[in-house]
């Protein structure tokens, strides 16, 4: 959906369940179509595609992806952003902490990217460029030595810098840009801003440069200016509330430092006042216990009156410290549905996106807007709508804010 010249929004389809590419086109089929005709029925509509590691190789067999190109184009649809950050199962089972498996240390997490950067080249519209929501690296809490971490980072690096050379070649032959969009997370090994910036600056663009020059014969110059061009950052509004970042400053920083942010996930954290009094703790634990759920991850971060930041692995953890904690706010990562800031006397993040929304009306950082509400599965049973419904109430808001909606 092209809601402004040079802007497109879509939603992520990691919201429908499916690891086959079978069970993908499906849910393609019976949502697509149908959200087209509500949101945008005189314009081409933007589809933001996720793709398991099982699905990319599917769709790259026989003719499946011209077909999948053949009905986009007969649907008016088109696909230019994808969620590469969960290779494998997202739904109807535990999820946790494998969402970063197989991480960037490994040859998996760059074959699949690989993949899904030919498959995009593939769909991608002439004149557009195409982005590809990654990991952070990986998971924070499994290297817990300083060696452990230098491993992940010099590893990961020689894997991106390689994705870097083949997304070179790829635009050589086809003529399309693709960029991968690290997306940091709670919990990541890159999880906010001065760590993104920190890890371009001491292993990205040093050590990854060095090894373009080597491999693909650039200069310094030109090789900074590929991976600046090709590794970009997905900022996920959730993501950067939960390390209570602003907007504004986070957008300055990553501009001063010349990274690109290819993609923005429009996401809503859960964010709850902590009361003083236990009787009011034992109230808000009532109130937060429906949000405690098996599949995904669910990270708190605490912030004290000295704006001290303590982390949650997840919000068990955190419900089991709140009769003793010194916070006087917690931002839990769950994606709740942008369109309401109150949850039965608990808030979101919502403030954020709008923030956003407006830094963008007159600081183009991205021209790629994705709508990430990916929990209406382990919503609370009150917060649950028909999943259509739902999806366009999600988008509307997000038009009705930016006061752009005669343009979708």
């Amino acid at each position: 959906m092209n809601y402004k010249a040079n802007y497109h929004l879509t939603y992520c389809t990691n919201i429908h369940p499916g690891e086959t590419w079978a069970e993908v086109m499906a849910s393609l089929q019976d949502y697509l179509p149908a959200l087209k005709a509500r949101l945008s029925p005189d314009a081409p509509f933007g589809v933001g595609l996720r793709l398991s590691d099982l699905a990319s190789r599917e769709l790259l067999e026989e003719n499946k992806l011209d077909t999948f190109k053949r009905w986009l184009i007969s649907e008016d649809l088109y696909v230019f952003t994808m969620n590469g950050f969960p290779f494998g199962g997202f739904h109807h089972q535990v999820v946790k902490d494998a969402v970063h498996k197989p991480d960037w240390t490994t040859r998996e997490r760059l074959d699949y990217t690989i993949r899904l950067a030919q498959i995009l080249a593939v769909l991608l519209p002439e004149g557009m460029e195409g982005g590809i929501s990654t990991s952070p690296l990986s998971y924070k809490p499994w290297h817990t030595s300083a060696d452990a971490t230098e491993e992940v980072f010099r590893t990961s690096t020689e894997h991106l810098a390689e994705l870097t050379g083949t997304l070179l070649q790829l635009k050589e032959k086809t003529g399309k840009t693709i960029h991968i969009d690290i997306e940091p997370e709670p919990d990541g090994v890159l999880e906010n801003t001065e760590e993104v910036i920190r890890y371009y600056n001491n292993w990205l663009l040093p050590f990854g440069g060095s090894i373009l020059q080597q491999q693909y014969e650039l200069s310094p110059e030109q090789a900074r200016e590929a991976i600046l061009a090709h590794i970009q950052l997905c900022y996920d509004v959730c993501h950067f509330a939960l390390a209570y970042e602003q907007p504004k400053v986070a957008f300055a920083q990553l501009k001063e430092a010349g990274i690109n942010i290819g993609k923005i996930q429009l996401s809503a954290a859960l964010k709850t006042a902590i009361p003083e009094s236990i009787n009011e703790r034992e109230l808000l634990a009532g109130k937060m216990a429906p949000f405690v759920e098996s599949t995904y991850l669910h990270q708190v971060v605490a912030r004290n009156n000295s704006n001290q930041l303590a982390h949650f692995p997840d919000l068990t953890e955190a419900l089991e410290n709140l009769e003793q904690t010194d916070a006087v706010e917690w931002r839990t990562h769950f994606h709740v549905p942008l369109f309401t800031d109150a949850y039965n006397g608990l808030q979101s993040t919502q403030d954020d996106i709008k923030q956003v929304l407006d830094l963008l009306e007159n600081n183009a950082v991205t021209a790629h807007l994705e709508v990430e509400t990916y929990t209406w599965d382990v919503l609370p049973q009150p917060l649950k709508l028909d999943l259509t419904d739902s999806i366009q109430r999600e988008m509307e808001w997000v038009l009705n804010h930016t006061g752009l909606k005669n343009h979708a």
